[in-house]
C-alpha cells in the first residue's frame, strides 16, 4: 500500500510538471501566430492530424518575433543571414539554401534576416 502512495504522489508530480511547461509555452506564440511587426510570416501549406508543414518567408530586415517551436524538421529554400536570439545568446548565422535540420523543441527564440536576400523555410512540425 506505501508504494501505491508514493507511486501516487510521483504521478501528481510529474503531472504538475507537465501542466506548468504547456502552460510556459503557451505565453508564446507558436511559429504560425508569430509574425514581424503584427504581419504574418508563415503559411499553412499543410494541416494533417499529425503534421503540419509552413512555409515562413523573410524579406531583408524582416523577422520572427519571440516564439516556441514543438518538434521539428525544416528545409531552406532560399538562404539567408540571419541574427538569433535564444536562451544561448545572440548570434549571426549564415543559413545556405537546401539546408535542412530538425529540433526536438525550441523553447522560445526570435530571429531578423540581416542578409541582402529574401530567406525562405518549410517547417514540418509534428503533432
Amino acid at each position: 500500500m506505501k508504494s501505491t502512495m508514493n507511486y501516487g504522489k510521483y504521478f501528481g508530480l510529474i503531472l504538475l510538471l507537465a501542466l506548468c511547461h504547456c502552460k510556459a509555452k503557451t505565453n508564446l506564440p507558436d511559429p504560425l501566430e508569430a509574425g514581424w511587426n503584427g504581419e504574418k510570416v508563415c503559411e499553412v501549406l499543410e494541416n494533417t492530424p499529425k503534421l503540419r508543414v509552413l512555409k515562413c518567408t523573410f524579406p531583408p530586415n524582416v523577422g520572427h518575433e519571440r516564439h516556441y517551436h514543438n518538434p521539428h524538421v525544416g528545409y531552406t529554400l532560399s538562404g539567408g543571414t540571419f541574427r538569433i536570439t535564444d536562451a544561448n545568446g545572440i548570434r549571426e548565422v549564415n543559413i545556405p539554401t537546401g539546408y535542412s535540420f530538425t529540433n526536438d523543441a525550441i523553447e522560445w527564440h526570435e530571429v531578423l534576416n540581416i542578409g541582402n536576400t529574401t530567406a525562405e523555410f518549410l517547417i514540418m512540425e509534428y503533432k
